[in-house]
C-alpha cells in the first residue's frame, strides 16, 4: 500500500483489533466453518443449450454508430446484469427482464446454456471464484446455482425479495442480501446455511472483504455493519451522525480490504477503516444536493464508487452525471467531469489510472483519473446501459442494456 494511505490511519485510536489466524485458511477450511448450521436440500433442473448471436455487420440499427465487436441478442427484455468468469474471462453471464439468464462465450456469442426456471426478472448473476459454478438470482428471491462443466442446476433456494448476490472470493460459498434485512450465506452445493439479521430494514448492498472472513453490509436506514462471517457476530456498527442519512446504494473495498468506500442516496460517499470501524472522510458535491429542472433541490445520489489499484485515487459517480476523482491521502478533489447523462456504474481498470463509466445515454466512456481527460467513447446501444464489466487486461468491456442486448467492445481499438 502507498505510504500516504497508511498515514491516514497511524494516528488513530484502535477501537478493536480482529483476531485473524496466522495462516490464511484455504477454500475448504473457509467453507467447513459453516458445518454447524442449518441444512437446506439442493435442487436440480434441466439445462437448455441454445445459441443466438450476431456480429456488427448484422445489426439493423443503421442510424446508430456501433463500435461493438459482437452483439448478444438472445434476451427479449432489458438486460440488467452481466459478469465475466474470473478464471479465464472467456465466459459471460447475463440476466434480464425476460426472466432469463444465459451463459455464453465472449469470443463468438455462442450460448453455452440457459439458467432456466426463474419466474421474475433476473437482476443478479455471477461466477464462483474458480469459475466452476454460476449463480443467478431474480427479484422474487429465487436463487439457482449451476455447475458450468455439466450445465446442470445443482442447488436452488428461495429467499425474500433479493437485493444483491455475491460469491465468496476464495471458497464455494454464496451470500445474498434481502429486502427484509437479512443476509444469507450458503455453502454450495450442500446448502449449509447461516443468516445474519440486520436492523429490520432492507440490506441494500454488501461486499465480502478480500480476507474472506468479513463482510460489509449497508442498510436502508443508512447504517453500515461489519460482520464476522465465521462467528456470525457484528464487529462494527456505523450509524447515526457517522453513518449515512439514507439507503446505501453501492460499496467497494481496496485490494487488501483495509478500506471500504460506501455510497448512498443521501449524496455522500464515506471512507471507512475496516479495522477500527472509523469513518475517515466524507465525499459529496455541493452538500449532496442537485438542482432539478424546476430549481427544486433533490438528492444527488451516489451511484457507484471505486478504488484505483495502482495510484492512491478513489472515484465517486453521482446521479447528476458527475464523476469525481479524489486523492486518497489528502481527500481532496483532483478531477471532476460532467457526464452527458446520469452514470449508472463505474469501474477502474486493474493496472492503470483509467476509469470506465456507463450511462443512461447508452454510451461507455473511459476517463484518465490522473490527467483528467476523457480517453474514448464507445457507442452502439439504443437505450441506457444498466451494467458493464471489464476483463483483467482492460482490453474489452461487456455491457448490458435496456435495448435487450449485451455488447462486447474492444477497448484497445481504434483510438487507444
Amino acid at each position: 500500500m502507498d505510504p500516504n494511505i497508511i498515514n491516514i490511519h497511524e494516528d488513530e485510536e484502535i477501537i478493536e483489533v480482529i483476531d485473524l489466524d496466522e495462516t490464511e485458511p484455504g477454500p475448504d477450511d473457509l467453507a467447513d466453518d459453516l458445518e454447524d448450521v442449518d441444512f437446506d436440500d439442493a435442487g436440480n433442473n434441466d439445462d437448455n443449450d441454445s445459441e443466438c448471436w450476431e456480429t456488427e455487420d448484422e445489426m439493423e440499427e443503421e442510424d446508430v454508430e456501433d463500435h461493438s465487436e459482437l452483439t448478444f441478442s438472445k434476451h427479449t427484455g432489458s438486460v440488467f446484469c452481466v459478469s465475466l468468469d474470473p478464471l479465464t474471462n472467456t465466459m459471460a453471464i447475463t440476466g434480464g427482464e425476460d426472466d432469463k439468464a444465459y451463459v455464453w462465450t465472449v469470443s463468438n456469442g455462442e450460448v453455452l446454456f440457459e439458467c432456466t426456471g426463474h419466474k421474475d426478472s433476473v437482476t443478479c448473476a455471477s461466477f464462483s471464484h474458480d469459475s466452476s459454478m454460476v449463480a443467478s438470482g431474480d427479484m422474487s428471491g429465487e436463487i439457482k446455482v449451476w455447475k458450468v462443466e455439466t450445465k446442470v442446476e445443482i442447488w436452488s433456494y428461495e429467499v425474500g425479495d433479493l437485493e444483491w448476490l455475491e460469491w465468496h472470493p476464495c471458497a464455494p460459498v454464496l451470500l445474498a442480501g434481502t429486502t427484509d434485512g437479512n443476509v444469507w450465506m450458503w455453502k454450495i452445493p450442500s446448502g449449509d446455511c447461516k443468516t445474519f439479521q440486520g436492523p429490520g430494514c432492507q440490506a441494500s448492498s454488501g461486499k465480502v472483504l478480500p480476507d474472506g472472513k468479513r463482510a460489509v453490509v449497508g442498510y436502508e436506514d443508512g447504517s453500515i455493519r461489519l460482520w464476522d462471517l465465521k462467528q456470525g457476530n457484528i464487529i462494527h456498527v456505523i450509524k447515526g451522525h457517522e453513518g449515512h442519512k439514507a439507503v446505501l446504494t453501492c460499496m467497494a473495498c481496496n485490494k487488501d480490504g483495509s478500506l471500504v468506500m460506501t455510497g448512498s442516496v443521501d449524496g455522500s460517499a464515506k471512507l471507512i477503516n475496516t479495522t477500527t470501524g472509523k469513518v475517515l472522510g466524507t465525499f459529496s458535491l455541493d452538500g449532496g444536493k442537485a438542482k432539478s429542472s424546476k430549481d427544486e433541490e433533490q438528492t444527488n445520489s451516489v451511484e457507484s464508487v471505486g478504488f484505483c489499484s495502482v495510484f492512491p485515487l478513489v472515484a465517486v459517480a453521482f446521479l447528476d452525471g458527475t464523476l469525481a476523482v479524489y486523492d486518497l491521502s489528502t481527500q481532496t478533489l483532483r478531477h471532476k467531469w460532467q457526464n452527458k447523462a446520469p452514470i449508472v456504474r463505474m469501474q477502474w481498470e486493474d493496472s492503470s489510472s483509467v476509469v470506465a463509466t456507463c450511462s443512461l445515454d447508452g454510451v461507455l466512456r473511459l476517463w484518465d483519473g490522473r490527467s483528467g481527460t476523457m480517453v474514448s467513447e464507445f457507442h452502439g446501444h439504443t437505450a441506457e446501459i444498466l451494467d458493464f464489466t471489464l476483463n483483467r487486461e482492460a482490453s474489452l468491456a461487456i455491457t448490458a442494456s435496456g435495448d435487450n442486448q449485451a455488447k462486447v467492445f474492444l477497448l484497445q481499438s481504434p483510438d487507444r
